[in-house]
């Protein structure tokens, strides 16, 4: 084993309010060792923003650090001078936040924000910081890095921003990278680009790196070692592999079970959820954290005094519980029951040849000439029966938010019919539909933060809907029927006088969902509304959307850019690549080749959170060109990586009819579709445990 870059022993960080002490994180302990990667995963207020904000010394001036040792390079950080912090920043140590555009200056061009770090750390020329910077900006793999390097933050794409990002933090060449949560914002195509940027350099250049994240497939693809962290404590750390297929907490295991991997199925092998919420930090139980939401808690042994890390083998193997030797880790449990499939009604909406374009002028503000036409959607077909979950997946911009604000009346199509229960919604503004028609099309938005009126109670905000929807005679009605959809969303009744703020995330999307069904809707568009939460409240929250569908015989418009939860979940599945569809089919038909292309990369981006399963990597080159002008041909044909030169770049691909339902737009001949081999391939190693018993 190398010497370590990074030791923490017994770490404990408090933030002072005037409400008292806040004890965030106790007794946390974790070596990162030179050019190793580290994973830190865990539920949202774990604490594992504030351990890297701990180690950068950025914990506000309500922040301290009460015990415990953090060491750079046998370097006490805990007691070293604002000066010395000054020099280690940036130069040996670098962070790269959540969201890129909080780290670019908004004012200044790329170029400046990068010459700024050697220029601060290096006693080097303009002219050689210039140097400098342009050839990160092409290990950081962005063509053209002049035009770059002259641009404007905002001229440049989400990716193209936390490429920036990754740059800034390594141009000083420093010995240890934090990454918080770098990839939360972007599509997945762009997300499985920017990680194997950061694991190739992070090889390239030798550096350490600590990877905060809740997503577990990212950190097995891009980690050597992982520490799981649950209510400020490590519960259990040790390398990747030996982890994911051998875990040895109660939590880990939870949260594996929460994850949708391939072979799990809504009905014959749904998702488990973690019971309970994460305790605030005044809250905590005594002994163990996790006792009060744990399957395997032992009353009188697991309560009764705090719980250490123990060893689990020789490899560094550690888990914070005392039942490891006791617990069968490769039971079934109970809740992975089967669940009868839905049986599927008659179709109840029906989109014909939609097409949504905009039309964009050279100066809005003092011109009416035309310089050109969006054509967000085009051509869009597809039918929905009563009781199905149709997904519709692609890349931002792809045009699946247009499609769902046409369809809830927030736009009018420029062509094309959607009938949905006699009524043309591509023709129909919603401030010109009934009552009925709205009650009957409703959403769950994707932030469930925003969603809510913070000065007004839930109850108060469940019954205005019911109110708008002309449902129950009385005040008393309302509030009966208020309570029913509290129950509904499995929500305790005592929440009717609370206000969003006094709710978690999980919390608030259950009262939105509540909202969304107080109209009893034939149709819900579920705008990417799990892709805010947590993985084991992501599992709570769809199965209970899959409940309340197959109770109330519901159909659901799914929008993602989650193929492993549209591969749980749905029943279609339809594509979008640049307005238009490219595929659709039945879930089983669109997730087993034959594949489209854009279908096939998309798929090969899923970060899996499954050792035993081996992916093929397709790294889409370039970005998503633009709606206002689409290159010629296929659409796609710019990043394909099955491009046919001379056809694809000058012709509109034909549309392939593989089945009866499964339909796919591409160019490449019949042999070659069917000769596909599919994206995963299982290899299960016969002396571990099961990942996932629930499988």
């Amino acid at each position: 084993m190398s010497e370590p870059i990074l030791e923490i022993d017994n770490l404990s960080v408090s933030f002072f309010t005037r409400h008292g002490e806040i004890p965030a994180v106790m007794d946390f302990s974790m070596t990162v060792h030179a050019g190793e990667a580290m994973g830190l995963v865990g539920e949202s207020g774990c604490g594992k923003s504030t351990v890297a904000l701990a180690i950068m010394r950025y914990l506000g001036v309500n922040g301290k650090i009460t015990a415990g040792s953090i060491r750079f390079r046998g370097r006490e950080m805990t007691e070293i001078s604002s000066a010395e912090l000054r020099e280690l920043r940036g130069s040996q140590i670098s962070m790269i936040y959540q969201e890129p555009m909080a780290s670019l200056n908004p004012a200044m061009r790329v170029g400046q924000q990068l010459m700024e770090v050697p220029l601060s750390h290096e006693f080097i020329s303009k002219a050689k910081a210039k140097k400098n910077s342009l050839e990160m900006l092409e290990a950081v793999r962005l063509s053209d890095p002049e035009r770059i390097f002259s641009s404007y933050p905002h001229q440049i794409s989400g990716g193209q921003q936390q490429r920036i990002v990754i740059a800034m933090a390594l141009l000083s060449r420093p010995a240890l990278l934090l990454l918080d949560e770098p990839t939360t914002a972007l599509d997945v195509t762009v997300e499985a680009g920017i990680i194997e940027l950061v694991r190739d350099l992070g090889q390239e250049f030798g550096t350490s790196m600590l990877f905060v994240s809740h997503n577990l497939g990212l950190i097995l693809e891009t980690c050597d070692r992982i520490t799981v962290m649950y209510s400020g404590e490590t519960v259990e750390n040790g390398p990747i592999k030996d982890v994911f297929r051998k875990m040895r907490h109660p939590y880990t295991q939870g949260l594996l079970r929460s994850i949708p991997l391939p072979g799990t199925d809504k009905t014959a092998r749904p998702l488990i959820s973690i019971p309970g919420q994460l305790p605030l930090p005044h809250e905590r139980p005594s002994g163990c954290n996790f006792g009060p939401r744990c399957s395997h808690f032992e009353s009188g042994l697991c309560d009764s005094e705090d719980v250490p890390m123990v060893s689990v083998n020789d490899s560094g193997h550690y888990s914070r519980c005392l039942r490891v030797e006791k617990i069968d880790w490769n039971a079934v449990p109970n809740a992975a029951e089967h669940v009868e499939k839905i049986e599927m009604g008659e179709t109840i909406l029906s989109v014909n040849n939609l097409s949504k374009r905009y039309s964009v002028s050279a100066n809005s503000w003092f011109s009416n000439k035309n310089s050109g036409t969006v054509k967000a959607n085009e051509k869009i077909n597809f039918e929905a029966k009563k009781g199905q979950i149709i997904a519709i997946v692609g890349e931002s911009g792809c045009g699946k938010s247009t499609l769902a604000k046409v369809l809830l009346g927030l736009e009018q199509a420029s062509e094309g019919d959607a009938d949905f229960e006699g009524v043309n919604l591509a023709h129909t503004p919603v401030e010109d539909r009934t009552v009925k028609t709205v009650g009957h099309l409703q959403i769950i938005f994707q932030n469930p933060f925003d969603t809510l009126n913070p000065s007004h109670t839930i109850g108060k905000q469940i019954i205005r809907a019911l109110e708008k929807f002309n449902i129950g005679k009385t005040p008393e009605n309302r509030r009966e029927k208020m309570f029913e959809l509290l129950d509904m969303v499995n929500l305790p009744r005592e929440f009717e006088r609370r206000v969003p703020r006094q709710l978690s995330g999980g919390q608030k999307q259950r009262v939105g969902i509540a909202r969304a069904f107080a109209g009893k809707p034939s149709l819900v568009v579920a705008d990417e509304p799990v892709s805010a939460l947590d993985v084991s409240v992501q599992a709570a929250i769809t199965e209970l959307l899959t409940d309340i569908q197959r109770e109330e015989q519901t159909t659901l418009l799914f929008i993602s850019h989650d193929l492993s939860m549209v591969r749980y979940l749905a029943d279609q599945v339809i594509v979008m690549y640049l307005g238009k569809i490219v595929e659709q089919g039945s879930a089983d038909e669109v997730f087993s080749p034959p594949y489209h292309p854009y279908t096939e990369a998309l798929l090969s981006a899923v970060p899996i959170a499954d050792p035993d399963i081996e992916k093929r990597h397709i790294i889409l080159e370039g970005e998503i060109p633009s709606a206002l002008n689409p290159p010629s041909g296929c659409s796609f044909h710019t990043r394909c990586h099955r491009k046919i030169d001379g056809l694809c770049e000058l012709e509109t691909p034909p549309l392939k009819k593989l089945s009866s339902g499964h339909e796919i737009v591409c160019h490449l001949a019949e042999e070659d579709l069917q000769s596909m081999t599919s994206v995963f391939r299982i290899e299960k190693n016969e002396d571990t445990s099961t990942v996932n018993p629930a499988q």
